[in-house]
């Protein structure tokens, strides 16, 4: 087994950092985690009327495997439940024992470079301009069927942006080394080889 090697990839909702961390994690061969899913599964439950601190100390693997975790109602409930501190502190361990696993680890989410894995060996921070996130996500909604308008989704984003920075827990903020990667006018293509450039860079 290798040793380990923690990639931390932050950014907002749409910004194409799940695609990016899935790309980087096949080709380096190594293993990914989509930490959003942690908060979006905790957001689930508070829909169904759990208590989100219990729902974070008592999630398990499968609640990580729901199909509707994509939806907008939960994508919401994870932006609300992410600023609760005790919640953030539940999945803090797990988030970190995956990170150090040998042969190597992919972990995007909003605070993976500043909090979570403040040591990481490679740091990306990818974004894009709000207009063009929601365009990416409005197309993801309606191409599943969901009754949503444009106005709405932007409107979403835009909302579930300020939560984000400015929660005073974990705020989405770069961490000062990440190499910032902007994919407003970039192909996945591109945004995949920029990304897998900056961290061949950190690895030599």
């Amino acid at each position: 087994m290798s040793a380990p090697f923690t990639i931390a990839i932050d950014g907002p909702a749409a910004a194409g950092k799940g695609t990016i961390s899935k790309a980087v994690a096949a080709h380096f061969g190594f293993a990914h985690l989509d930490t959003g899913l942690l908060y979006r599964a905790v957001g689930a439950k508070l829909l169904l009327g759990m208590d989100p601190v219990v729902a974070a100390r008592t999630l398990t693997a499968e609640d990580l495997q729901g199909g509707d975790l994509r939806s907008p109602e939960v994508a919401q409930a994870a932006s609300k439940v992410a600023v609760i501190g005790e919640v953030r502190a539940a999945l803090l361990d797990f988030q970190r024992s995956f990170a150090r696993r040998a042969g190597g680890a992919v972990l995007d989410g909003r605070d993976i470079g500043t909090v979570i894995c403040p040591n990481a060996e490679a740091k990306l921070f990818v974004t894009a301009r709000a207009e063009v996130r929601a365009d990416r996500r409005f197309a993801e909604l309606n191409a599943a069927g969901a009754a949503v308008s444009r106005a709405q989704v932007l409107a979403d984003v835009k909302e579930r942006d300020a939560r984000d920075r400015e929660r005073a827990a974990a705020p989405l903020i770069p961490a000062q080394d990440a190499v910032e990667i902007d994919t407003s006018d970039m192909s996945i293509e591109d945004a995949i080889a920029a990304a897998i450039a900056a961290i061949e860079a950190r690895r030599s």
